[in-house]
Order: structure tokens, then C-alpha cells, then sequence
């Protein structure tokens, strides 16, 4: 989306560095009485309608569902390569949703200590580096 460029209309419209700007924008209608009036007023300024109210907000995901979702991205990946050794930025598709699995990865070895044992299990089935 270039600068001046019309607003999205619904979730998945514009997705700009990963941020899904209908989601975002959304996000800020239902929060609206929430907002600071400046808050309010900017929002305005770039367009953002408070009375659009019937835009949808997807339900955010549960740990737990996020969890799943990354788990089956990697077993998808191990299946297919052999190992569970991603590049940082792999994105693998399950179901049609990109996973960013590379990042998982790098952000579960670094938590290590803190994942409960049944997760760090699950990831030591698939050969997983610590």
C-alpha cells in the first residue's frame, strides 16, 4: 500500500511487514470509546471511520491453537526434508496459513528452559536441535 492509498475495507486486505492492516483498523473501531480523543483524531485524519462498527475482527488464536499449528508446520517440514534444521525466515503452508517455522524454532531453542516437557517431547520426536 503506498502512502495516500485507500484504507482496507476488511481483514486480509493489506498485509504490510506481516501486520494485517484491516485486523489493525478493526482493532481500533471496537476499541474506539477506549481511545484517547487524540487517538480518535489522527485516526480520522487517515480515514478511519468510528461508525464502521460492523467490521469483523478475526478471534485471536490460543496459545494452544497456535502451538498446534506450528507443531504441525514442523512435523510437515521433518516429514518432507528429514530434519527439522529450517532457514530463520522459512515460511512452511499448512492448511493454506503460512507458519513462520524458521522463527519458531529460533524462538523455542531460546526458551527452551521454560517449555513445559510434553512440548519440548513433541519437538524431540522430530530430531529437534537444541
Amino acid at each position: 500500500m503506498q502512502a495516500g492509498g485507500a484504507l482496507p475495507a476488511r481483514p486480509g486486505d493489506v498485509v504490510v511487514q506481516g501486520e494485517d492492516l484491516g485486523v489493525w483498523i478493526a482493532g481500533q473501531v471496537a476499541a474506539w470509546d477506549k481511545l484517547t480523543p487524540t487517538q480518535q483524531y489522527l485516526l480520522q485524519t487517515i480515514g478511519v471511520d468510528p461508525e464502521s462498527r460492523g467490521v469483523v475482527v478475526p478471534a485471536r488464536r490460543s496459545q494452544s491453537d497456535r502451538w498446534a499449528a506450528n507443531l504441525a508446520a514442523a512435523r510437515q517440514f521433518h516429514a518432507r526434508e528429514g530434519h527439522l534444521r529450517p532457514a530463520r525466515k522459512h515460511i512452511e503452508i499448512v492448511d493454506g496459513e503460512e507458519i513462520k517455522l524458521g522463527s519458531f524454532l529460533d524462538n523455542i531453542r531460546r526458551r527452551a528452559a521454560k517449555l513445559p516437557a510434553e512440548r519440548r517431547a513433541d519437538l524431540d520426536a522430530l530430531d529437534m536441535r537444541w
